[in-house]
């Protein structure tokens, strides 16, 4: 209301539902709002700069014009909120949670899961609707491909009886394919909306949870499936895999005297593959760093060696590189694999000399070419130098000249004036002048 009383706006007994960050009424609320626990209740004196300014505001919905640069006051009740989620990290899967979930344990990426939900199009056209009107709920496994990824991730956030709109950029959505759904079309490159209930999960099982035999066989069963998805070239996937077995055999662990070599095997063999697929992925230092920690264990360890050469050969440190396939050949000297990049690093190291020797000779070129040019300054510098020198002297001998011959006028002049003392000073008529005493 304005300072007189006069109501300008007023919202609907059961209040009004809003996303804070688009604001409502005016710009007051928003920054109001983010201030506020639930059920609290304010009263708000706004300035015009915080309200509608300079320009107010018409008329609207039954409700009178907002004179320019008016205080308005306003009773403000936060009767709910409903949290919004970054999902992912970068705003393009949003979660909007509508009913907390059960406890404080959610799904976790390998866990079944139910779900119930409705999948819309923006404009509120259903595309499909599962766990409704007879049609069953879906069930899947998180971090299978199964759904699409944006659900997917959504879906790892819930706990049991959670109910949460999800809203899914393209990206992480249908992308720019057109797709033909249960009920409608989804054109390229649309935004969908998801309404979700997690109705049931089953995690998987953390490590901590499992006997070392149970630790050994799902590592195993990780490292598999990690091989199934670098073979159909989801490198990224399959390192997230790997990843996941040795966790289950990490070096912390215990096991039994008999398990230890099966379970050192396991953790080389994935830190292994994890470089290959970092090499894939073009994240060579990380492969590096990972070949290195299996030759801290395994000194010549083959594999460690070629791969650690390989992403040495793309950081262009062909020394280091060397040294890797020397010390594979001192294992296997027969080696094609070792032979093949020992030629082509003699190669590179060609190529890398004669880049370094046109380098050189370019610079060793500009530096003589400029040379002469600062001789030639210096010289000029000098004779001009060595020209004012001599026009100073000359001055400096006139001056001294001038000097002379003035020191000499003022000798005359004293030796004149002692002249006419001694003559004022003489006895009359030249008589000697004897001291009395």
């Amino acid at each position: 209301m304005l300072i007189d009383g006069t109501i300008v706006a007023k919202t609907p007994e059961e209040g009004t539902e809003l996303h804070v960050k688009d604001g409502h009424f005016c710009p007051a609320l928003e920054k109001a709002i983010k201030t506020m626990k639930r059920g609290e209740k304010v009263k708000l004196i706004v300035e015009s700069k915080y309200a509608f300014g300079e320009n107010g505001r018409d008329a609207s919905n039954g409700f009178p014009a907002i004179p320019p640069n008016s205080v308005l006051n306003i009773d403000l009740v936060l009767l709910s909120f409903k949290p919004v989620i970054d999902v992912t990290g970068d705003t393009k899967v949003l979660k909007k949670i509508l009913r907390e979930g059960e406890g404080t344990v959610s799904a976790n990426d390998g866990a079944a899961v139910t779900i119930r939900y409705t999948g819309k199009l923006q404009d509120g056209t259903i595309f499909e609707r599962k766990g409704f009107d007879g049609v069953g709920p879906l069930e899947f496994v998180i971090d299978e491909e199964q759904v699409i990824l944006g659900l997917d991730r959504a879906a790892a956030t819930m706990k049991k009886g959670e109910l949460c709109i999800v809203t899914i950029n393209p990206e992480y959505g249908f992308g720019n394919n057109e797709i033909e759904r249960d009920l409608a079309v989804i054109p390229p490159c649309s935004t969908v909306v998801y309404e979700v209930e997690m109705v049931d999960f089953t995690r998987e099982k953390a490590p901590w949870e499992m006997s070392n035999h149970e630790k050994i066989e799902t590592a195993g069963m990780k490292k598999e499936e990690g091989n199934a998805l670098f073979k159909n070239g989801k490198f990224q996937r399959a390192a997230k895999r790997y990843e996941k077995a040795t966790d289950y055999v990490s070096e912390d662990g215990t096991s039994e005297d008999g398990e230890q070599k099966l379970v050192k095997a396991l953790r080389v063999s994935c830190w292994l593959n994890i470089a290959a697929c970092n090499l894939k992925l073009n994240d060579f230092q990380g492969a590096i760093k990972l070949c290195s920690k299996v030759l801290d264990i395994e000194f010549y360890n083959v594999k460690a060696l070629y791969r650690r050469a390989q992403a040495y050969i793309e950081t262009a440190d062909l020394d280091f590189a060397e040294l890797d396939v020397k010390k594979a050949l001192e294992v296997d000297p027969q080696n094609r694999e070792f032979k093949s990049m020992q030629k082509k690093l003699k190669q590179l190291q060609v190529e890398s000399n004669k880049r370094d020797a046109k380098l050189y000779t370019s610079m060793f070129a500009w530096m003589k070419k400029d040379t002469p040019v600062a001789t030639k300054r210096l010289k000029v510098e000098k004779a001009e130098g060595e020209k004012m020198d001599e026009d100073a002297m000359a001055v400096e001998m006139q001056q001294n000249e001038g000097k002379t011959e003035d020191e000499k006028r003022d000798r005359d002049a004293m030796a004149m004036e002692m002249e006419k003392v001694a003559v004022s000073s003489a006895p009359p008529n030249n008589e000697m002048v004897v001291d009395s005493n």
